[in-house]
């Protein structure tokens, strides 16, 4: 499993350089340790385009993505876009390339996995690679990207119950 991490996993501080100002989303930790608990890897797929735009640096990035962890657990992968919106790169969602290069490291295609994330842009990036996608909606998230999104959660802990429980968006072997 796959998560988006600004606004899903934590709450979206823009162009966050201070570990001290990450918050967890309600519900964050619970889900993420009950797919440990069951044996899922997880992942995060993040845009952090403040890297290219100089408003927050690479070390600084690193704290903060640190400090993530440390209030919601180890994840088996990290795959960070720093690119800006015209660099042209092939990882900034709703390209694919994150979801693909994360399937990689966990040693699964793009197809077994499921994305989780706030914003079109998200489910965007998981059908561009072959993934399955679930959003789960906050106050930013436009009423066209709910309406178009294949799977649609009142939360995480609805999210993961979905996946663990075989709904819509599972399928053969992901991620596991």
């Amino acid at each position: 499993m796959l998560f988006d991490r600004d606004g899903t996993l934590i709450r979206d501080v823009p162009y966050n350089a201070d570990p001290g100002r990450v918050e967890p989303m309600p519900g964050a930790r619970a889900a993420l340790d009950r797919l440990r608990r069951a044996g899922v890897r997880v992942g995060v797929v993040t845009n952090q385009s403040g890297v290219a735009r100089g408003l927050i640096s690479p070390a600084e990035l690193a704290a903060v993505n640190a400090r993530v962890e440390e209030l919601l657990g180890p994840f088996d992968v990290w795959q960070v876009c720093p690119h800006g919106a015209a660099d042209g790169c092939a990882c900034r969602k709703p390209a694919p390339g994150l979801v693909h290069r994360a399937a990689a490291a966990l040693g699964v295609t793009a197809a077994d996995c499921v994305v989780i994330g706030d914003i079109g842009r998200d489910v965007a990036a998981a059908r561009n690679a072959g993934a399955r996608a679930i959003l789960v909606p906050t106050p930013v998230t436009r009423a066209a990207e709910v309406a178009a999104a294949p799977t649609v959660a009142a939360d995480l802990a609805a999210a993961v119950e979905l996946v663990l429980a075989g709904g819509p968006v599972t399928g053969r072997g992901w991620a596991r």
